[in-house]
């Protein structure tokens, strides 16, 4: 039997919206070439909350569906894509992302910050199909057991 904090996994769901409306107001942004650093810094933070929710649900879905323990943030989405939570085409982005934690928390202050980063649209376009996966995923096992 699965035990699956389903508090927790919706809540970080539930939180994708949020930082979907930031991808959308920094791509929007008429200053595309030039942001400021209030921009840069809003984009940064959405890319570093994207990791963390994915992350964060991936986690539970590791833990609640007894699956091997991960090794890294990139064996997170590693896991999850061989478990078929998502597509390939997800878990290419996802991984991309990922790769960015470093950067975003551990060495920020030399970040190039020129425009909007290059997977800001994609996080955009794939965070809704990233959690329409991770349901359809836990319906799935659910009804399995």
């Amino acid at each position: 039997m699965y035990y699956i904090n389903w508090d927790q996994v919706h809540s970080r769901l539930d939180f994708i919206p949020a930082i979907q409306q930031v991808c959308e107001t920094i791509i929007e942004s008429p200053n595309q070439g030039n942001l400021s650093a209030t921009e840069h810094f809003a984009q940064e933070r959405a890319l570093h909350l994207a990791i963390e929710t994915v992350t964060d649900v991936g986690s539970l879905l590791i833990d609640g569906f007894i699956m091997r323990d991960a090794s890294s943030y990139e064996d997170i989405i590693e896991i999850l894509k061989g478990e078929q939570v998502f597509s390939e085409d997800i878990a290419f982005i996802l991984l991309e992302l990922v790769r960015l934690r470093r950067p975003l928390v551990q060495e920020y202050m030399d970040l190039e910050r020129k425009g909007v980063h290059p997977l800001l649209p994609k996080i955009r376009e794939t965070l809704p199909s990233f959690t329409e996966s991770v349901k359809a995923f836990i319906k799935k096992e659910l009804k399995q057991e």
